[in-house]
């Protein structure tokens, strides 16, 4: 959900003629375990590792910019869409008169206080930010919305089942967008949401990641054969374990069963220039992942007139990986070369394996 959903929500009640609430404003998040990060060792500043729960708005990020003003810096934290753009007062931040850490956070009563360092907001700039209360974040951008339509409504609470008359709806695409605007983008939030909901459904109790993606591992290997130690449902811990063997029959029993047709991304084999061979009739359907020295390609090589085939393509660093510092993990030095020569790996071996199929 993103705030402009939560607008179109807010102008419904409006337009019933309702301009306030005398009781209490509760905020449901019970739908899955509240967890306040995926990966306890990423950089605190990334939205690509935000909290989880049953209410997750803009993905659980807020978007924070900064102006330079002469010698000074306007700021602004904001959760901003396509038509609402409202401000937000649960996340606050100050610059800091320093140079390491570019970010720090802290949960105080009721907000959330960053500092950034001086040195590292130049001329101005923007990014999102994640948030670690997501409930009480989507409530407040909910209130703001509903004060600027003339409708009053007081502070969110945390609560748990409540019930009463549903005045205003929305509910999501079904699960097969879902999981397509996930493997396009990546979204964490999505598969970790996704995995537990699922673990949910099959009458396992969760409380945490690792419980989850353990019982989404017996999943796999009763339902593929396939042994995964994972910890999560996204891939962002590193301590997840999985052989390319195991990976690929997964992708096999997936295309048997046609879990995921057509969700894919799809991408051409290179020539030595780097250049896209679009009249080899080859085609690459296939799900990347990165982390700092780590990536993976997976997914289905198709050839002419023959059976696609599966692949699973894993390479790290892993003494590397775990000799960076924690402020040195968003963007360390090497990694972008280092991630250059695994894609052109990865393009050479399907290059052969295309080459080998075909004789």
């Amino acid at each position: 959900m993103d705030t402009d959903a939560l607008g179109r929500m807010a102008e419904a009640l409006a337009d019933l003629g309702i301009t306030g609430v005398t009781g209490a404003f509760g905020v449901d998040a019970s739908a899955v375990p509240e967890i306040d990060l995926i990966d306890p060792g990423q950089p605190i500043q990334v939205g690509y590792n935000p909290a989880i729960s049953g209410l997750n708005l803009n993905f659980n990020r807020v978007h924070f910019e900064w102006r330079r003003v002469g010698d000074q810096y306007d700021l602004t934290m904001d959760a901003r869409a396509e038509r609402y753009q409202p401000r937000v007062r649960g996340s606050r931040m100050r610059i800091a008169n320093r140079s390491l850490p570019v970010y720090t956070h802290a949960l105080g009563e009721g907000v959330e206080d960053w500092t950034v360092a001086r040195s590292a907001l130049g001329s101005g700039g923007a990014r999102w930010l994640p948030v670690r209360r997501p409930a009480v974040y989507a409530g407040e951008v909910f209130q703001t919305i509903c004060a600027s339509l003339g409708l009053r409504l007081p502070a969110p609470v945390p609560s748990k089942g409540q019930s009463g008359a549903v005045l205003v709806a929305r509910r999501s695409p079904n699960v097969g967008p879902m999981v397509g605007g996930m493997l396009k983008f990546s979204t964490n939030l999505t598969a970790e949401v996704l995995g537990l909901r699922a673990s949910a459904a099959r009458g396992i109790e969760a409380e945490d990641l690792k419980g989850s993606a353990t019982a989404m591992s017996q999943w796999a290997q009763t339902r593929f054969d396939a042994g995964l130690a994972l910890h999560d449902h996204s891939g962002l811990i590193d301590t997840s374990r999985v052989t390319a063997q195991s990976l690929c029959k997964v992708m096999a029993g997936a295309a048997r069963d046609q879990l995921f047709p057509d969700r894919l991304r799809t991408y051409s084999l290179k020539n030595k220039a780097g250049e896209p061979i679009t009249d080899n009739g080859v085609q690459i359907r296939a799900k990347t992942g990165s982390l700092n020295f780590v990536s993976t390609f997976a997914g289905y090589l198709d050839l002419p007139e023959q059976d696609p085939l599966c692949f699973a393509i894993m390479s790290a660093d892993l003494p590397r990986r775990a000799a960076l510092a924690p402020g040195d993990r968003e963007r360390p030095a090497g990694s972008k070369a280092w991630a250059r020569r695994s894609r052109t790996m990865q393009n050479e071996l399907l290059t052969r394996w295309s080459t080998l199929a075909r004789v």
